[in-house]
């Protein structure tokens, strides 16, 4: 995934070794990395992504059960989710295959995303199909994913309490040696240095945030985000700087905050309300920021409004 992770668990009496540990999870994070990479040519998410319009292939569980919740997360978020924009990411400069930053032409945009659209996949038993030709990309939910496996691979060593990092994407469960629970900063949507928002303490959940601040570029005084609204098949415009949700299922987590951002704080705060999504949200107003929560994060955290 082009990014660093980190494993911390508390190690029983008669728990695994660190270095059983370790060649486990790396034998684990290799095995995603040989399926889901776009930024390898022989994975095998590249081996569909080069198959015409039409196509189906057999793909490995994990291309497949992505590709599913892809699926239920583009369903639950009225379309804001979306596993086939890589076509619009590399045309703005953000893919594997960017060549460069660059504001493309509307012509461009268009031509694009044709080749897009969650509702032209399709899985028929052990193959996944395509209606044209179109380019999956796991990056918005394939660390949650990671994160959710990887946790699976130690309580089944038996490791009971854990935290686990992945690009990010985390999450925790029971308490650490002198009793007291994990604790993760929220961080501020700063580009210049790396401020705590908000401590919250973390048991059995997962937590992602997704922002406007890190990745973007540029031109004429505008910037331009990493974050594509499938619909127009453009970086968004509004006022959301940063979203955090909360979810027992690191992916689902990795998901939705992808989902919320592109939504913006409006329409994203109201689906999160209505979906009873525990979300955390900060918005540019002014020269600073306010933030907002729902009523499923203020049930978990507490509630507040901070500026």
């Amino acid at each position: 995934m082009g990014s660093t992770y980190t494993v911390k668990y508390v190690r029983s009496g008669d728990g695994p070794s660190k270095e059983m540990l370790h060649s486990e999870v790396e034998a684990l994070l290799g095995e995603l990395d040989k399926q889901l990479s776009t930024y390898r040519s022989d994975s095998d998410v590249e081996r569909f992504n080069a198959l015409p319009a039409g196509s189906c292939e057999p793909m490995p569980d994990m291309v497949r059960e992505l590709v599913a919740a892809g699926g239920q997360l583009s369903a639950d978020s009225d379309g804001a989710f979306d596993l086939t924009l890589e076509p619009l990411l590399n045309l703005w400069g953000f893919g594997p295959q960017g060549r460069g930053e660059r504001v493309p032409s509307a012509e461009d945009i268009r031509a694009a995303r044709a080749l897009t659209g969650q509702q032209h996949l399709s899985i028929d038993g052990d193959r996944l199909c395509k209606a044209v030709a179109l380019q999956l990309d796991f990056n918005s939910i394939a660390a949650g994913y990671a994160v959710d496996l990887v946790i699976d691979r130690l309580k089944a060593l038996g490791v009971q309490s854990y935290l686990v990092e992945i690009t990010g994407e985390l999450k925790a469960e029971g308490r650490k040696p002198d009793g007291s629970p994990w604790r993760i900063a929220i961080e501020a949507p700063r580009d210049d240095q790396r401020v705590a928002q908000k401590i919250v303490e973390l048991d059995g959940m997962g937590v992602s945030t997704s922002g406007d601040y890190r990745n973007y570029f540029e031109r004429d005084g505008r910037r331009y985000s990493h974050t594509l609204d499938p619909q127009s098949g453009q970086p968004i415009e509004h006022h959301l700087a940063a979203v955090t949700v909360i979810d027992k299922s690191t992916l689902r987590a990795d998901g939705l905050s992808t989902a919320l951002m592109v939504l913006g704080p409006e329409k994203g705060l109201a689906l999160a309300e209505r979906n009873g999504i525990a979300a955390f949200f900060v918005v540019r107003e002014g020269q600073g920021f306010v933030t907002t929560s729902t009523k499923a994060f203020d049930e978990l955290f507490g509630a507040g409004v901070e500026q």
